[in-house]
């Protein structure tokens, strides 16, 4: 009877220690968040991002047929505004006419550039991009992205981002921003901004598949023509 007063007494203290640090087992995943991602009690915009990526390939960071003929490298900050406008009001236009038909890959480099929310946005992209969901991940945080720079991407955020992106594994996704593999990309990512003189987002660079591609001149994260501009030059068109 003793010992087994003793482990209900364990498991008490467990259980109030989890339910204390509001996540499961100290992770920073909040009590309640499903272990797989969906579309039930998503956050906005979340059913939107599922549809407009059906269907498209995406291996790690790089989205798209690998026997694409362009490529269209991104370098973005999670928390980046300018990069919210781009991705939401340029890039679907992109993925319709140029992914989807196979004209186009995209590679995403995810950099910290602005602030300590840079950084939790980045070390979790590169997690989502281990399960090959990088892409839904950035547009669902873009449609629910707060003011730069205000600590607004807390883990509770986080979490929720996650868990709307369908088939996302929550828990994996929050030990593997930690890992040794996410800093790797990221140093990696500061290593090719520095190399190609990358000193705002978004930058994009667009050329033949296999090359490093020119920088797009773009006036603001709305400029679709100047993109498109340089997508059909790449093109031959």
């Amino acid at each position: 009877m003793i010992g087994g007063g003793v482990v209900a007494a364990i498991i008490v203290v467990v259980v109030l220690a989890i339910a204390l640090s509001g996540g499961k087992s100290g992770s920073g995943i909040p009590s309640g968040t499903p272990t797989i991602g969906n579309l039930t009690d998503a956050l906005p915009g979340a059913a939107d991002v599922a549809s407009q990526y059906k269907g498209i390939p995406q291996t790690a960071t790089t989205l798209g047929w690998p026997f694409a003929p362009v490529t269209m490298t991104e370098y973005i900050d999670l928390q980046c505004p300018v990069c919210r406008e781009f991705e939401t009001t340029v890039m679907p236009d992109i993925l319709t006419k140029y992914v989807r038909t196979k004209k186009v890959k995209v590679v995403v480099k995810p950099w910290a550039f602005i602030g300590p929310d840079s950084f939790k946005g980045q070390a979790a992209m590169f997690a989502a991009a281990a399960q090959n969901k990088a892409f839904n991940f950035a547009q669902v945080l873009y449609d629910n992205q707060g003011t730069e720079n205000t600590g607004w991407l807390t883990d509770k955020m986080l979490a929720q981002i996650a868990a709307s992106v369908p088939g996302l594994n929550v828990p994996k996704l929050f030990a593997d921003r930690n890992g040794s593999a996410v800093k790797h990309q990221a140093a990696g990512v500061d290593a090719d901004a520095q190399a190609n003189h990358v000193n705002a987002t978004p930058t994009l660079f667009v050329g033949k598949s296999g090359t490093n591609g020119t920088q797009v001149n773009m006036a603001n994260g709305g400029d679709e023509p100047a993109l498109v501009q340089a997508l059909d030059a790449a093109l031959g068109k």
